[in-house]
């Protein structure tokens, strides 16, 4: 009686769903939350700390996890690297900055603003090969963070409420290219235009280009 073995052929992984709709979304309304509070637009508290250790945190994280899984580099390491940003910041507020002094803890945020315009200041640039919606974020929290850190530096309330105002056209523009990939990813065509990128070191299409 002859065995006849068969070899297991490799099977390809499903396709999943596109996280960076999410993940921009996430980002976008954690961003609106703490600008307008640095804008001076509100009258409450902390509104944007809950949602910063949520929706822009631990949401934004697994959205970049989903783009590691969509082997899009550039994906994952913009929303993993923001989620740790929004958590970080909201676990300081909550575990450290009680115990600093107003001077303290401007300085804090100046340091970890900088450091994050730094880390954006690449992301920013590499944001030229994906397309003109998610550069148009990228530049716009470059302003954000580069105001923001010398306004917390400076201990200027002038220069962080105009942070604040420069936060708020952030999360306008996130909100605008998370809108554009869900509607053009449902419909399979462009309904949201987000325009080519605007250089191309690669022939690679970018991963939100539609």
């Amino acid at each position: 009686m002859t065995h006849v073995e068969q070899e297991s052929t490799p099977q390809t992984p499903p396709a999943i769903a596109d996280p960076a709709p999410l993940g921009l979304a996430a980002f976008a309304l954690t961003t609106f939350l703490l600008s307008v509070k640095n804008a001076g637009w509100t009258d409450g508290t902390d509104a944007w700390l809950g949602y910063a250790l949520a929706y822009g945190g631990v949401i934004e994280i697994l959205a970049g996890m989903w783009e590691f899984r969509n082997r899009n580099v550039f994906g994952a390491t913009a929303f993993s690297s923001y989620g740790g940003f929004w958590l970080g910041l909201g676990l300081y507020v909550v575990l450290i900055a009680g115990e600093a002094t107003p001077a303290q803890e401007a300085n804090d945020l100046g340091w970890i603003l900088l450091a994050f315009a730094i880390f954006n200041t690449y992301m920013m640039l590499w944001a030229t090969q994906v397309n003109q919606a998610v550069l148009a974020v990228f530049v716009s929290l470059e302003a954000t963070e580069i105001i923001l850190f010398i306004g917390n530096f400076s201990t200027s309330e002038t220069t962080i409420k105009i942070g604040g105002y420069l936060g708020v056209l952030t999360a306008v523009c996130a909100w605008y290219a998370s809108a554009a990939g869900i509607i053009n990813g449902m419909t399979g065509h462009t309904f949201l235009g987000v325009g080519k990128p605007l250089t191309a070191l690669t022939s690679r299409s970018g991963p939100y280009s539609r």
